[in-house]
């Protein structure tokens, strides 16, 4: 890779972006990992759930973003680990719903100020109005993404 290649890849805004996730989800993971024993998938999962009502597996895939591959994955480990359980969607036999039980809500009200800190962490060096700005565009990035190639 030329010096002119990886000049345009560090100005690349998607790669920065991933570089820049990347970065946060290493250190979250680390830390999810040494004390709980969950991924970031898990947890994404569990947080999910943990903040609304039971969900498909789909309706999972749908609200993390993450592929139907890996939410299976973790939804199976939950499961083993009894920190979700299965019941019957009575909205259709083909499917279950998906919970935190009270182990998995325990360890969530665990993860949830372990979580708010280490986001505290990560803007310290921020103003409220940067983030508040922050905040903004990333929304705004995500609904572009949503656009592309739908024209």
């Amino acid at each position: 890779m030329s010096k002119t290649d990886q000049t345009a890849l560090a100005d690349f805004l998607p790669y920065r972006l991933s570089v820049a996730s990347n970065a946060v989800s290493a250190r979250i993971a680390e830390l999810y990992r040494s004390r709980f024993g969950l991924t970031i998938g898990e947890w994404r999962i569990m947080a999910v759930l943990g903040e609304g009502e039971a969900l498909t597996q789909r309706e999972l895939v749908g609200a993390t973003l993450m592929d139907k591959v890996a939410v299976n994955r973790a939804c199976k480990v939950l499961e083993k680990r009894e920190l979700v359980a299965r019941t019957p969607n009575p909205e259709d036999g083909r499917s279950h719903r998906l919970d935190l039980t009270d182990e998995g809500r325990g360890i969530y009200g665990e993860v949830m100020p372990l979580a708010r800190d280490i986001e505290a962490q990560l803007l310290a060096g921020f103003t409220a109005e940067e983030y508040e700005t922050m905040r903004g565009l990333l929304a705004r990035l995500r609904q572009q993404a949503e656009h592309i190639g739908s024209n």
